[in-house]
């Protein structure tokens, strides 16, 4: 797949952007089909992603009326006839409550301990040309309130795009292919509101009408590229009453409390129920793009686990990743090494109980060939 960037597709003066604000477009050409990401930092981050089963397909924004506001069906995907699926991740709060309790579960949290959600639309966003890497296919989304909370802090989004299958190094090293795309999250330096304040992380999705969506959770024995965590949890979204998966959200249940990982920093985390959402999220692309009465549900990401000693306060760092793409989601399959292993591990065994059922069976046709018989 043939994979290319660009910043605001089609802007040209007189039309500005406000400060801040952009539109990055990555377009990786299949065979026969075009698969389009779109993040976009007006109004909550979000990343939107169309797939069409044309290699000509284009993205269309009118940017006056993007620009303005007035921004249903201002950004479109030409021919609309080719678009197969579209959905959008959108980012839409940051959630601190204060954990008295230490259980680091939202949902059994009295309401009075949650203090004011941030609302990521009204955040204040780095400006993505800064950090656009055209080569690296990455661009680095960072924001935060003028409040003092975010005086010396941030929330950051790092969102990648794949020509291949592979595996970022860092943990958790989710498992990519072309077909899919990564955002990377992390709260850092963000002074909390109280001594033992957690945080969980809210972001909706946004698709055509006509398909469903569930969390699934899948089961490893093998923690070989994410240590000592079996499980994957997978938002994925299908056609009513089929059930091929289009496109998916997919995470491994583990944050990170250091930039720079090591075992000891990973705690755990946990989704919350798949909800309705009576409306679509804040979000300038969404608002742009969907105009046929969309889907919107919503779940909040949650970290920490019950008896935790460590809060947020003690590191000021949390990270999480989240894979969103088209298809099927990568599946977790055994390295060579792990293969020779336990090949080895079982076949040792296996070997030596077949040598010495040979060797017992030698000596005992050894020890009845040679016993006395009488002679007639």
């Amino acid at each position: 797949m043939g994979v290319s960037v660009e910043l605001n597709p089609g802007l040209t003066p007189p039309w500005v952007l406000p400060p801040g604000v952009g539109l990055v477009h990555v377009r990786g050409l299949g065979l026969n089909d075009t698969l389009h990401f779109l993040l976009c930092n007006a109004g909550a981050p979000a990343l939107l992603m169309v797939h069409t089963n044309s290699t000509q397909s284009v993205v269309q924004v009118d940017w006056p009326s993007f620009i303005n506001r007035s921004s249903a069906g201002s950004l479109k995907v030409e021919p609309q006839s080719s678009v197969q699926y579209s959905s959008a991740l959108v980012f839409t709060r940051v959630w601190e409550y204060d954990d008295v309790n230490n259980t680091a579960d939202p949902q059994q949290t009295a309401e009075s301990s949650f203090y004011p959600p941030y609302e990521l639309q009204n955040f204040l966003w780095s400006d993505l040309n800064e950090t656009l890497d055209q080569s690296g296919l990455t661009v680095k989304l960072c924001g935060g309130e003028r409040t003092e909370s975010f005086l010396n802090g941030s929330l950051c989004l790092q969102f990648s795009a794949f020509e291949s299958v592979g595996r970022d190094q860092p943990w958790p090293s989710l498992h990519h292919n072309a077909n899919s795309s990564q955002l990377h999250v992390w709260l850092n330096g963000v002074t909390p509101r109280g001594n033992h304040s957690r945080f969980a992380l809210e972001f909706q999705s946004v698709g055509d009408s006509g398909f469903q969506g569930r969390v699934d959770v899948h089961s490893s024995i093998d923690d070989e590229y994410t240590p000592s965590i079996f499980k994957v949890s997978q938002w994925v979204s299908s056609p009513v009453n089929q059930s091929g998966v289009w496109g998916y959200n997919q995470w491994k249940p583990v944050a990170y409390r250091k930039a720079v990982p090591v075992f000891e920093d990973a705690t755990p985390c946990k989704h919350s129920q798949l909800v309705s959402m009576k409306r679509i999220p804040q979000s300038r692309l969404v608002q742009a793009y969907f105009t046929e009465h969309p889907q919107t549900h919503g779940l909040n990401i949650s970290f920490g686990i019950d008896k935790d000693p460590v809060f947020y306060s003690d590191t000021k760092y949390i990270s999480w990743t989240v894979l969103v793409g088209m298809g099927e989601p990568p599946a977790d399959s055994f390295s060579t090494l792990i293969i020779i292993i336990i090949t080895v591990g079982l076949g040792t065994p296996l070997v030596i109980i077949i040598v010495g059922g040979v060797f017992v069976w030698i000596r005992k046709r050894r020890s009845h060939s040679s016993g006395y018989e009488p002679i007639n």
